[in-house]
């Protein structure tokens, strides 16, 4: 299996004073996912949950919605000339019965892209495409709750501590624990390998979660939250005006610039507590991650 960090020399300069020292980087490699043998999609990502990266990309996509439609997933041997394994190529078999879907140039551009042209072709992808509706989720969320998150999210980033380099994306109860987190060099993998590891433990859809990512928030995200049915996304930073687009049509909540108190909700305000008092203290952050439903 390939390494998550590495270690590297490096110059480094403070104040004037000029030495040299190994410094810890992530790693970043391509993986490429093949659906059924044939190619599908390849991604620049932190090696780890390789096969939840690969089923919760096919939830995204559309592909998979439950445990039962998913046969195999394994590595494929032979993937360097010499014909040893590199650990860089996965291949996911379907159960029988479940369709293969039409992979294309214009079927990648309408459910990955987030340019302006291809906006409205984008938004209808997802709402004839997702199996669960998010606003069949959970009431009453408190903004003391979401404001515990991204402290909480940042204590449980156990490489991030090491590297600084990773975004991380963690699964929450209504309340505010931390039911799973995962780590990747790219935002998007971070929440694919959340959704695919929920998917094989059963516990699609996702429907009393809150999903908290490190970064913005991108159509792509609002995309793969509403696919695997979670009905609230809150990011630290911005979301783009598709993402804002998809949450209003969909009834995801949307929350963005959560930091401190502070925070902007673009869509889904009804389903926040904002006339009252949040309920109860934060509470302390985590020390620890992948120990909930989802990280089966």
């Amino acid at each position: 299996m390939g390494r998550v960090t590495e270690r590297r020399r490096v110059i480094r300069v403070r104040d004037g004073a000029v030495g040299a020292r190994p410094d810890t980087l992530v790693v970043e490699e391509p993986l490429e996912i093949r659906l059924n043998g044939g190619p599908l999609a390849v991604t620049m990502r932190t090696p780890g949950d390789d096969f939840a990266l690969a089923a919760g990309f096919l939830v995204s996509e559309g592909v998979l919605g439950s445990a039962e439609e998913l046969a195999t997933i394994v590595y494929c041997a032979g993937a360097r000339q010499d014909g040893s394994n590199t650990y860089n190529v996965v291949d996911v078999r379907l159960a029988p019965g479940v369709p293969v879907p039409d992979v294309s140039l214009e079927r990648n551009v309408y459910t990955s892209s987030s340019c302006g042209l291809c906006g409205k072709a984008s938004l209808e992808s997802v709402r004839t495409t997702a199996r669960w509706e998010p606003a069949a989720g959970p009431r009453g969320i408190t903004p003391r709750t979401l404001a515990a998150l991204p402290e909480r999210l940042r204590a449980a980033q156990r490489v991030f501590d090491r590297t600084g380099g990773l975004h991380a994306a963690g699964l929450f109860s209504p309340d505010g624990e931390l039911l799973d987190l995962c780590e990747d060099v790219g935002r998007h993998n971070a929440v694919d390998k959340l959704v695919g590891r929920a998917l094989r433990s059963g516990a699609l859809p996702l429907r009393d979660t809150v999903l908290m990512v490190s970064g913005r928030a991108s159509f792509e995200l609002a995309q793969k939250a509403v696919m695997a049915g979670i009905p609230v996304l809150a990011a630290v930073s911005a979301p783009s005006s598709l993402a804002v687009d998809l949450a209003q049509e969909t009834g995801l909540t949307l929350i963005g610039f959560l930091r401190g108190t502070s925070m902007n909700v673009y869509a889904g305000e009804g389903r926040l507590a904002l006339d009252g008092p949040g309920a109860g203290a934060a509470g302390p952050a985590p020390s620890a991650c992948g120990s909930g439903p989802a990280g089966a």
